[in-house]
């Protein structure tokens, strides 16, 4: 995608052949600014702090991450030892445990002299592949738009998004986003609200960073006022990212998006999930109880960061000095919420047979 005219992934190599380059997240929307990854705990230290985030980043950064440690050393405990380390980083997101196993299945099966051309060689086409999958959810989420804007009678088709699901938390196009992208590439006039969203404010800080810069009309909202619009007839669709979902459909996203699933299934709007076949976990069905939370920091609900009259970034406490905040990073919107699931197959239901139907090779018989 691009930024100033300029297109960029969000994670190359560098000019030295093995230098993983990452974009700083948590410098935008002010500062554009690359950080270099050169070692396996500056892999995992970008990861935990959000550097780099959105669970196909994630997991594409930990391939990465392996890669740096085989170059530092290449033997089975270091292998051993990076997977360890680099998948105490974030728990929720299971691109990450995926990226991990596939990383350690290929490099045990080499001889330690290969290995770190060979985990280059593999980080790389996850990252590719990552490129490809989010092109071709975006190709199939138009269709669904082009459906509903066509009903609109050449007004623009009013889109409502929660968190950050673009390009900036994949490795190119993004998941929610990719849709839009591809519906404004196509002439089809739209228009995105854009959920702040707090703790973190990633969706005012980075989902309308990468629409402004691709130059798709937006408008940010208070996480709260995604109801007020949905009653009043503003809100053709929703459409959100995942960051773990599960063989029956229940989805994990950004906290605040089983709200927006609860308003939109009260106003009759559409709720579609869009996610790459390496956000499902396979191994569980139940959503709510299976999948693991990760609760945050407390002063990323306690405090802001954000630029000063004078241009400079600051932060500042937002709540009483002494009053303690909890700060879960995920909720579950269960499968019967969704409308359905955009991947890089195709668009399912949001049911173990849908699921099934455009993965058979995972399906599993009860």
């Amino acid at each position: 995608m691009r930024i100033g005219g300029k297109p960029y992934r969000t994670i190359w190599v560098g000019d030295d052949g093995w230098t993983a380059v990452v974009i700083d997240q948590t410098r935008l929307p002010f500062e554009f600014t690359l950080r270099e990854l050169r070692t396996l705990e500056q892999a995992a230290e970008a990861i935990t702090t959000m550097v780099v985030r959105g669970a196909p980043l994630i997991g594409v950064t930990a391939a990465y991450g392996v890669a740096l440690a085989m170059h530092a050393d290449s033997s089975d405990a270091a292998l051993l030892q990076a997977v360890e380390t680099l998948g105490r980083t974030r728990p929720t997101a299971v691109n990450l445990h995926w990226a991990l196993a596939r990383m350690k299945s290929v490099l045990a099966a080499v001889p330690a002299a290969e290995r770190v051309a060979c985990a280059c060689q593999e980080a790389q086409l996850i990252a590719d592949e990552d490129v490809e999958c989010c092109a071709a959810i975006g190709r199939h989420g138009l269709a669904i738009l082009r459906g509903i804007a066509d009903q609109r009678d050449g007004e623009p088709l009013r889109v409502l998004t929660h968190c950050n699901a673009g390009w900036l938390a994949t490795v190119d196009w993004g998941t929610a986003l990719a849709p839009v992208y591809a519906a404004h590439e196509a002439g089809i006039p739209l228009h995105v609200y854009v959920d702040e969203t707090r703790p973190r404010n990633q969706g005012a800080s980075l989902t309308a960073f990468e629409l402004g810069a691709h130059g798709v009309p937006h408008t940010v909202i208070v996480d709260n006022a995604g109801g007020h619009l949905m009653q009043h007839g503003l809100v053709d669709l929703c459409i959100v990212g995942s960051d773990r979902t599960t063989a029956r459909g229940d989805v994990a996203n950004k906290i605040g998006t089983y709200l927006k699933a609860l308003a939109a299934r009260d106003n009759g709007i559409p709720f579609y999930v869009a996610l790459p076949f390496s956000t499902i976990d396979w191994s569980l069905t139940d959503g709510v109880a299976g999948i693991p939370i990760e609760e945050r920091s407390q002063r990323e609900v306690t405090h802001l960061t954000g630029r000063a009259a004078d241009g400079t970034l600051t932060e500042v406490q937002v709540t009483a000095p002494g009053s303690p905040a909890a700060n879960p990073a995920f909720d579950v919107t269960p499968a019967r919420l969704v409308t359905g699931l955009i991947t890089e197959r195709g668009v399912a239901p949001a049911s173990t047979a849908g699921l099934a139907a455009l993965y058979p090779e995972r399906s599993r018989s009860p």
